[in-house]
């Protein structure tokens, strides 16, 4: 082929358009009952934002970001201009720069958005990974209490449930604040220190950076010492501990089931205190992640306003189309047309055009086939469609004012003004209910 689409990319046919409709549709319904409103944020952000929030230590802003770049260059452009730009590699910064940018301090807290769309990361493409992916989440800004964790996490497990995937569970842990985070932090380079030499070159990195990235590492030996580490818990302040006690106790008054995972920690630099992931229970190994987040008590300091509280999750709408399919979940189908128009002769076509104008604006579907020109190549068109009624009109129903209305199951047929096809097309659809 010439041309194909770019590698790790996908065109979503319409065969697949119905299950991200789904999503979205089942998306806006729990938004609209846990008064969430939706963001849009622009598809690229200055490199600043990423490498300032999600951190540069991160894989994201390391190894996945793609660099959004004009052909022409512009000598006149201003400095700020000058930045890079950069595809959104995740959603959480760029909301947080709009909470910011259009003063939503100021709005009544905490402030609810959630969102839907396309984000760009360069890996290696394989099955449930691409490069241009969707992600669909939840940001709630200004609210520390635990019970928010909670709430978060109940609504993440509610959404999976309206999606249909019944069999989940959340993996869940807590990573401390900054208050406890650098003894964290010293504590896990220690114990790592002692098993550098079995660790990858880029977790020997990390042991200098940012030893939590370690437990994170998708290389099969790191992932068995991790889960030799210590739990973390034991190692926070006691804010945090007593933080993570009152979520677990929100969770368990609300029956929502959940694992203790205590070497969870996330990929993003920005996450403090409660982390957590859902996967199905199906999954042994606990790696196909559906959905994750966590708070970031911290990030909107890191943007250099006053601290504010914040919690987020996020889910991958490829994965959970994979299952669907996978479990032969079946959808809502798109409503099938119920009346096809059949035409023979331009003055029959310019009636029947008139006839489904009429007929749409009654939200009554209906089907037509204009280019082609014989009856029967016409009426092949409405049993492929499986339509239940066919209205006909040729030359000699145009020149009488009248209309052929078939019934395409019991083989029947009626002439009737074209002044009353209307009516009649109305009571015959009623009597098929």
């Amino acid at each position: 082929m010439l041309f194909q689409a770019p590698r790790g990319c996908k065109d979503i046919l319409p065969d697949d358009q119905k299950y991200y409709q789904f999503i979205e549709r089942t998306l806006d319904k729990q938004a609209e009952i846990n008064g969430y409103e939706k963001i849009e944020t622009p598809l690229f952000e200055y490199e600043s934002l990423y490498k300032k929030g999600t951190g540069e230590g991160s894989e994201i802003v390391q190894k996945e970001m793609y660099e959004v770049k004009r052909l022409i260059k512009d000598e006149n452009e201003d400095k700020a201009e000058k930045e890079r730009l950069i595809l959104r590699p995740e959603y959480t910064p760029g909301v947080i720069r709009a909470f910011i940018e259009h003063g939503m301090k100021n709005l009544p807290q905490p402030v609810q958005l959630y969102y839907f769309g396309p984000v760009f990361r360069y890996n290696r493409p394989q099955k449930g990974r691409l490069r241009q992916f969707y992600q669909f989440g939840f940001e709630q800004i200004g609210a520390a209490d635990p019970a928010t964790d909670a709430r978060m996490i109940s609504l993440m497990h509610s959404l999976a449930k309206a999606l249909r995937l019944e069999e989940v569970v959340i993996l869940i842990n807590s990573i401390g604040c900054s208050t406890c985070r650098p003894n964290l932090k010293d504590y896990l380079k220690d114990f790592f220190s002692k098993k550098k030499a079995a660790l990858c070159e880029d977790c020997k990195s990390r042991l200098e950076q940012n030893p939590f990235r370690i437990l994170d590492c998708k290389n099969e030996t790191c992932q068995k010492i991790g889960k030799t580490t210590p739990p973390i818990i034991d190692h926070l302040c006691e804010a945090c501990k007593d933080h993570f006690k009152q979520v677990l106790e929100f969770l368990d008054e609300s029956e929502i089931p959940y694992d203790l995972e205590p070497t969870l920690v996330r990929g993003l630099d920005y996450y403090a205190r409660t982390v957590f992931e859902m996967v199905m229970k199906s999954d042994n190994k606990r790696q196909n992640s559906l959905a994750g987040g966590g708070r970031y008590d911290d990030l909107i300091q890191i943007y250099g306003e006053r601290p504010t509280p914040a919690i987020g999750v996020a889910f991958g709408v490829e994965r959970i189309i994979e299952l669907l399919k996978e479990r032969h979940i079946k959808l809502e189908e798109a409503e099938k047309p119920q009346i096809f128009i059949a035409q023979l002769g331009e003055k029959a076509k310019k009636k029947a055009i008139a006839i489904l104008e009429i007929l749409q604006h009654e939200n009554i579907i209906a089907r037509a086939a204009l280019s082609k020109n014989t009856l029967k190549s016409q009426l092949r068109v409405a049993d492929q469609l499986e339509v239940p009624i066919t209205v006909i009109i040729g030359q000699r129903e145009v020149m009488d004012g009248t209309a052929i209305i078939r019934d395409m199951r019991e083989g029947v047929q009626e002439i009737v003004e074209q002044e009353e096809i209307l009516d009649r097309l109305k009571r015959k659809l009623e009597l098929k209910k």
